[in-house]
């Protein structure tokens, strides 16, 4: 069986044109290479998060604590994070994460976090997260992290940046 595997894996020889035939293009030759999937060079990533969420009735809720995570997905390349900012639910700024430009190594994260008594920002929090590099890579991976427990009912669950902004 592995022997009939082998051998439908073989690539035959391409046929030679004949008469009244072309020879197909070389793909090396009829395009050009694609450009880096999801290269980029600097974005604004806006992030969901709760500091609380109901359960139940309206009048029941569990406070979150909030872990945002920012990771560098190139393996080759830094980059930095410019700001990180926490934003309440009618969209006012709660607090700035960075005094300054943070640089983040190939393969490299930061976290920041909401504690779970902290309700400022409210069910509808948000984080903003600007970063940038170099060269084109990999845009990070942003993400939220939600945990909270009550009583015996506990809840975690995970958010997912998106980009707001490509860099101008």
């Amino acid at each position: 069986m592995a022997l009939a595997l082998l051998a439908g894996c073989r690539a035959d020889p391409p046929a030679e044109p004949g008469p009244g035939l072309e020879a197909p293009p070389s793909p090396a030759l009829s395009r050009t290479a694609p450009p880096s999937a999801g290269a980029a060079v600097a974005e604004t990533v806006y992030v969901p998060v709760y500091s609380h969420i109901y359960f139940r009735d309206r009048g029941r809720e569990i406070d979150l604590a909030a872990t945002l995570s920012v990771r560098n997905a190139d393996p080759e390349r830094a980059i930095t994070v410019r700001s990180v900012g926490y934003f309440d639910s009618d969209g006012r700024r709660v607090r700035q994460y960075l005094e300054a430009p943070v640089a983040l190594g190939p393969l490299a994260s930061r976290a920041f976090v909401v504690e779970d008594r902290d309700r400022t920002g409210g069910v509808g929090a948000s984080f903003l997260v600007a970063w940038e590099a170099a060269a084109a890579v990999a845009p990070p991976v942003v993400e939220a992290v939600m945990i909270g427990a009550a009583s015996s009912q506990g809840i975690s669950f995970v958010t997912r940046g998106r980009t707001v902004r490509p860099a101008p």
